[in-house]
């Protein structure tokens, strides 16, 4: 059975780059790094692997892959975005401290169970921060907010053109 998320690791263009954006800005430790010189399969390589420490004991992970292409873009939301949850007054918080680092902040949106601010991090990944709003388990629960109906109907009307 699965517990929960231990890690997501994304690529990043510099290691430093990116730990001063999860640590120094979101205050996300940095609580592991791995220089891999060698694959388990035994290819020679030369990869840093980060991991950025979550309240909840997980992680956010990254690669520095200088000998492996990869293309950077900066990506839409709808394509990837990183979801953090923070609580109300932190939202608020960190929407004025990137406002004020001079940093493209996006929001607050309202999505009615969640409240939402959005940065860009240093290898180009939407980074949204979500605080709660009343009502949120209760449109997050399956027995009730008829997900699968809405999934089923989704299907229906692309597959009929």
């Amino acid at each position: 059975m699965i517990k929960g998320l231990h890690h997501n690791a994304y690529r990043c263009r510099d290691s430093e780059e990116t730990r001063k954006f999860y640590e120094d800005f979101l205050s996300l430790p940095l609580a592991g790094a791995l220089d891999i010189g060698t694959t388990h399969t035994g290819r020679d390589t030369s990869v840093l692997h980060t991991f950025f420490q979550l309240d909840d004991g997980s992680f956010l992970a990254f690669f520095e892959a200088p000998d492996m292409p990869f293309e950077f873009k900066e990506q839409h939301d709808f394509d990837l975005h990183i979801a953090l949850e923070v609580e109300m007054d932190v939202l608020h918080e960190m929407f004025a401290k990137g406002k004020a680092a001079g940093m493209e902040v996006r929001g607050i949106s309202d999505h009615t169970f969640v409240d939402s601010i959005y940065f860009r991090d240093p290898n180009g990944y939407v980074v949204e921060l979500s605080a709660k709003r009343p009502g949120h388990d209760e449109a997050m629960n399956p027995a009730t907010n008829g997900a699968r109906t809405i999934l089923d109907t989704w299907q229906e009307r692309k597959t009929a053109g």
